[in-house]
């Protein structure tokens, strides 16, 4: 499995969003609705071995986080409103600390990066920095892990201290800051490569998601 967290640092916690408006209106969401596309889906079907979670940290209700299984998904198609309808009706929900879902394969529940992380214990936390230690040298011995990421804004000092607590390793996709979504697909490309050359075959379904 793989799991994929982006902080949101702007990015509105309620529904009355245009999604017509991503960026302005929705708090850069439209960051987020890249990454989820990025994640989760190839060139003719979806990774059915993805999660991704997104951190949404903007008004008026700082801390939802909204969960993407990849195994149980459905509804969603690769364009930036596709997956910004199922934020927004994750969002009507009325969110507690318990995960509630909002459609096939969606859940919503309140939480901050520290409860987020917790509900790691065990895995392998994987922190995109530019300084990091290039995922080239170490993807063959990746195994179920957690890569997190900043959107726009990056990583604040606090959230960066929070992870490292946690026992993250710092790594990077290059030596230059790319945008969130490029990263997720380069960190899927060296992963797939490690597993076919042990002989894995990434998790997919050559099928496309339903409408």
């Amino acid at each position: 499995m793989r799991d994929i967290v982006i902080i949101g640092h702007k990015a509105k916690t309620s529904s009355d969003f245009s999604l017509n408006d991503l960026p302005g209106s929705a708090g850069r969401m439209d960051i987020l609705c890249r990454c989820v596309s990025s994640a989760l889906f190839l060139s003719f079907g979806m990774r059915r071995d993805v999660n991704v979670h997104l951190l949404l940290l903007g008004e008026p209700e700082p801390g939802k986080i909204i969960r993407f299984e990849g195994l149980h998904l459905r509804y969603l198609n690769p364009d930036e409103r596709s997956s910004g309808s199922l934020i927004n009706k994750a969002l009507q929900k009325n969110a507690t600390e318990q995960d509630i879902r909002s459609t096939p394969g969606v859940w919503i529940r309140t939480g901050d990066l520290k409860s987020l992380l917790s509900s790691f214990e065990g895995r392998n936390l994987l922190y995109l920095r530019e300084d990091g230690k290039d995922i080239r040298e170490i993807a063959r011995e990746i195994r179920d892990p957690v890569f997190i990421l900043g959107d726009h804004t990056g990583v604040t000092e606090e959230e960066e201290k929070q992870l490292l607590e946690a026992g993250a390793q710092i790594i990077s996709v290059g030596p230059i800051s790319l945008h969130s979504n490029h990263c997720i697909t380069l960190i899927h490309n060296e992963l797939d490569r490690a597993e076919a050359e042990r002989g894995e075959i990434p998790g997919g379904e050559n099928s496309r998601a339903k409408e």
